[in-house]
């Protein structure tokens, strides 16, 4: 199926990947995971919720957890431009008639809720609270010492149509997964805007939901220091696959599970993909070095474990992608 066009002048500016909301069903263990055994460092925090973020982040908060009966996906978050594009986008959604509002959220300024036409709920900000770099204040190091969010991954039921709205918005392909012969469908992509490989991806699968959400790490070492953490901290059951090295992106990763389910990748030595004549890499589906070039084979929960968009029913994938698996 074809490769999005790309656009370099869409209808408003999105930035990056900026935060995750979950709701968590016990808000003490999601806390003692994020923050003692992963790393991140908690901005504010009351009965209700905790805002947390990476050393090199400069907004108040990256992840939000929220107390809740059932884990969720509550939103994604994107940063936008300038104050502007928040009206720019509102505009946008409403001319395509995609139910969108503003809201009021803590410590962010004007927040844009929208529902994409797969039934993703989103937000977008120009503006959050500040907070003080902790990028060399060293002592406060833990766990995997993230230092930023860096994407979201996606189960889509149709993976062309996610591709195409999302080109639509001016995310640019750098990597896809295609199925072999002249009809071959595209089971997966990798799209961005801050110049890396990916803010977000797509995977061919039953949804939407929320495959994993990522923060990027300094190093390879870092994330096999986690392994250390995670072994001797009691957690060594929340290991789901790795570490080991992606073909995609060629992404050194790690993925674990937090105290209900949630996905979490930490990822490092990806590269960078802002030049406007940057070709997509094409994958054929018969090509296990996609997922695994080097490194342990995924486990069944990978391919079909997710997290549920909070008010979305999932769907079935359009069609079953004739994937080969590393083993």
């Amino acid at each position: 199926m074809p490769v999005p066009t790309h656009i370099f002048d869409p209808p408003f500016n999105i930035v990056r990947a900026s935060h995750v909301a979950l709701d968590v069903t016990d808000l003490a263990k999601s806390r003692a995971f994020y923050e003692g055994a992963i790393g991140l460092h908690v901005e504010d925090a009351d009965g209700s919720a905790v805002y947390l973020r990476g050393v090199e982040e400069r907004q108040h908060h990256s992840l939000v957890l929220r107390q809740a009966d059932g884990a969720s996906c509550r939103r994604m978050g994107f940063k936008l431009g300038t104050e502007a594009d928040l009206d720019k986008a509102a505009a946008h959604f409403a001319k395509l008639g995609l139910k969108h509002d503003f809201v009021t959220a803590p410590y962010q300024g004007r927040t844009l809720h929208v529902t994409d036409p797969a039934g993703m709920p989103l937000e977008f900000v120009a503006t959050m609270e500040k907070r003080e770099i902790l990028l060399q204040q060293y002592d406060r190091y833990r766990g995997v010492r993230p230092q930023r969010l860096d994407h979201f991954n996606v189960f889509a039921p149709e993976v062309q149509a996610s591709l195409d709205f999302y080109a639509s918005l001016g995310f640019r392909l750098t990597e896809y997964a295609e199925e072999d012969g002249p009809n071959g469908r595209i089971a997966a992509g990798w799209m961005h805007r801050k110049g890396n490989v990916h803010d977000l991806a797509f995977t061919n699968g039953a949804g939407p939901r929320l495959h994993h959400f990522c923060y990027w790490t300094p190093t390879a070492l870092d994330i096999i220091h986690l392994c250390d953490v995670m072994a001797t901290t009691g957690y060594l059951p929340n290991m789901e696959r790795g570490p080991g090295r992606h073909g995609i992106s060629n992404a050194f990763f790690l993925y674990v599970r937090d105290p209900d389910g949630h996905r979490l990748e930490l990822y490092t030595s990806d590269y960078h993909t802002m030049d406007p004549d940057h070709e997509p890499i094409r994958w054929s589906l018969r090509d296990p070095r996609r997922q695994t070039l080097w490194g342990s084979p995924a486990p069944r929960s990978w391919f079909e474990e997710g997290t549920p968009f909070h008010g979305t029913t999932p769907r079935d994938a359009a069609f079953a992608a004739n994937v080969v698996i590393a083993s």
